[in-house]
């Protein structure tokens, strides 16, 4: 709800400073972060773990870098599809039942307004007053339709997420998360140490910065993040160990 002045200004003077939850752009960009890191440390150290026995220190470096970069693009590449056609098949959904909604406006005028003149009465407005505001509304069928999806479906019109900002974030996070681990062995690195390092404190920051649009404190947001990468990379390195020792 947006502050509301008390010096008589009109409302549309002091413009509401909430955070935009709905573009689409925050979950795929904080999702495709975490999944960069993990997902390319994870597979960065599943090979290293494989491999450590079997090939010498220049054939490892390599073989890293290879398959780092190839995860990195691969898995941005995914992500971003993902986030689009998911999104944008949300969006198509909402549509359909906005049209819907919008065809028993017109068919069926006098039950959507008793629907909302229920509505408001539901939440605390007086029954007369409730059908008066309702038949108003109702009157006008873009306004009306609107109300509707608020009260019935939940949702903005307005404000619908758009998919190729949720693909293009998606993109960027996961491309800029996954390239971390992947950092140390450009220099030369040749043992999981480094890359590690890098990782851990990369999932930290990500976690921590995550926290400044939540209500979670940085530290817990950023050791939770960590701990959950630590854990996929730590399965994902014995896993390869068993692999490579066996092959």
């Amino acid at each position: 709800m947006s502050n509301r002045p008390d010096d008589g200004t009109p409302a549309a003077d002091h413009p509401d400073h909430h955070a935009d939850v709905s573009g689409g752009w925050l979950r795929a960009a904080v999702f495709g972060a975490s999944d960069g890191l993990v997902s390319n440390f994870a597979l960065i150290a599943g090979v290293v773990g494989g491999a450590t026995a079997a090939v010498n220190d220049v054939s490892i470096n390599s073989l890293v870098v290879l398959t780092g970069l190839a995860g990195l693009f691969a898995g941005a590449f995914s992500m971003a599809t993902g986030e689009w056609v998911s999104v944008r098949t949300q969006n198509e959904m909402v549509q359909r039942e906005l049209q819907y909604e919008e065809d028993e406006l017109r068919v069926n005028t006098e039950a959507e307004t008793a629907e909302l003149a229920g509505w408001f009465a539901d939440h605390g407005v007086d029954p007369n007053l409730a059908h008066e505001v309702s038949s108003q509304i109702s009157a006008n069928t873009e306004a009306a339709l609107r109300i509707h999806a608020r009260a019935e479906l939940g949702l903005d019109p307005d404000s619908l997420p758009s998919p190729w900002v949720a693909a293009f974030a998606s993109f960027g996070a996961f491309a800029l998360g996954a390239i971390i681990p992947i950092l140390p062995f450009f220099f030369g690195a040749t043992t999981l140490t480094p890359a590690a390092a890098a990782a851990a404190a990369g999932m930290f920051a990500a976690g921590a910065l995550a926290s400044l649009v939540t209500t979670q404190a940085w530290w817990f947001s950023g050791l939770r993040q960590l701990l959950l990468g630590a854990a996929a990379a730590t399965v994902t390195f014995w896993v390869g160990s068993l692999v490579g020792g066996s092959v």
